[in-house]
């Protein structure tokens, strides 16, 4: 899979720009500041409908343009689809499939996988939990892009349910209200937060059970065997051990059956639902979970040095590359899972990674990436594109792009 042509209209710092790519590598050459990253976010906006620097889509609308416009063209052997995205701040974005609309925005996705290495990396090691439920539901999208409806309806239900739990427990404070209508309402809403809840724990249990073998191989190669990386995931289902350095639930004790899933978070939000109605919060569910992270038994946050967390960021990257390459084993009996696609190669990006990294690391991520089929780099100056990588270049210079080689 490659992408062959990226035309942008006021997305970003570009009133109109148009580029046509090949296989094989491309960098994109310029100062800081003129728009380099600009493209590649768009060509990853294409394979996710989400940028990987701001959470929301306003900031990829040119100042003072009422919306942007992505036409992507992405090809698989003899095949190729155009792909077009209006991004609407505020309203619903709008897209095309070969001129064609569709129903949704999100019915774009798969047409285009990406997995795009960025500065901001470091924070799937250093950061907080919500960095790694997205880096996990970001990937299950892109291996089953249904999975996009799920996580938005899950989303939707999290949010009603949240205010009647702070509806409930103004009543229960004193306020006017009825608390037992209240109480059964959220018995409702109960049913349905566990019912799209289950599922969407069952498909990252089982991501990270493919992801887990792959990430420990890939750190060996980055870090040159210094340490073994583990994955795990910690549920609120289960109470961690926080005191217990690498004590978090491991993945294969945690039952990733949808149906015993489903039942299992029911009884929780009913165990914890006198605190969950003081607090006004959800206390019970995936968006309160954590990927874990363990380099050589010890957690990787707060453990691992700077070196080793790079390593680790770079792992689950390459990691994500191998099993969307590759794909997934058919053993999915049980955790109600039926759409998990076969495997195609992604387009690799490298957005300004290499200037953060020292020689060795660099030196062999670039041979790592390098036999992909596509690869776009982007780099400040020409001598941060390790010679590993060398192919077509384009400088990008004030809104410019110019194809120099």
């Amino acid at each position: 899979m490659h992408v062959s042509a990226l035309s942008l209209t006021d997305f970003r710092s570009y009133e109109q720009v148009d580029v046509t790519l090949e296989p094989g590598v491309s960098a994109l050459v310029g100062p800081n500041g003129q728009g380099k990253t600009n493209l590649v976010e768009a060509v990853g906006y294409v394979a996710t409908l989400g940028s990987h620097r701001v959470p929301t889509d306003a900031a990829l609308v040119r100042a003072g343009a009422p919306r942007a416009v992505v036409r992507l063209r992405a090809a698989r052997g003899d095949r190729s689809s155009l792909v077009e995205l209006e991004i609407n701040p505020g309203r619903a974005n709008r897209a095309q499939v070969n001129r064609a609309p569709t129903r949704r925005a999100r019915d774009v996705l798969g047409i285009l996988r990406t997995v795009l290495f960025a500065p901001e990396d470091l924070a799937l090691v250093k950061g907080d939990p919500d960095t790694r439920r997205r880096f996990l539901d970001d990937l299950a999208v892109q291996v089953a892009p249904r999975t996009a409806g799920l996580l938005a309806d899950y989303e939707r239900v999290l949010r009603q349910r949240g205010a009647l739990l702070k509806s409930a427990g103004a009543v229960r404070r004193g306020r006017r209200g009825d608390e037992e209508a209240d109480l059964r309402t959220l018995d409702v809403w109960d049913g349905r937060l566990a019912h799209l809840g289950a599922q969407i724990l069952a498909r990252r249990v089982r991501l990270v059970n493919h992801l887990a073998p792959h990430v420990e191989r890939a750190y060996a190669q980055v870090s040159d065997g210094q340490g073994a990386a583990e994955l795990g995931y910690r549920s609120s289902l289960v109470q961690a051990q926080d005191d217990e350095p690498g004590g978090a639930e491991r993945v294969p004790h945690l039952d990733a059956t949808t149906e015993l899933l489903e039942a299992q978070l029911l009884e929780a939000m009913s165990r914890r639902r006198t605190q969950e109605i003081d607090r006004g919060v959800n206390l019970v569910g995936p968006h309160r979970d954590d990927l874990v992270l363990t380099l050589g038994g010890l957690p990787a946050k707060g453990y691992a040095s700077h070196g080793e967390s790079w390593s680790y960021a770079l792992a689950l990257r390459l990691a994500s590359y191998e099993l969307l390459t590759h794909g997934t084993p058919d053993d999915a009996a049980g955790t109600g899972i039926s759409d998990w696609g076969e495997g195609s190669e992604p387009v690799l990006i490298l957005d300004d990674v290499f200037a953060e990294l020292d020689s060795r690391r660099r030196g062999r991520l670039a041979t790592l990436v390098a036999r992909a089929e596509q690869v776009l780099v982007t780099a400040a100056v020409a001598e941060d594109v390790p010679e590993q990588l060398e192919g077509a270049r384009y400088d990008v210079m004030a809104g410019q792009v110019t194809r120099v080689r």
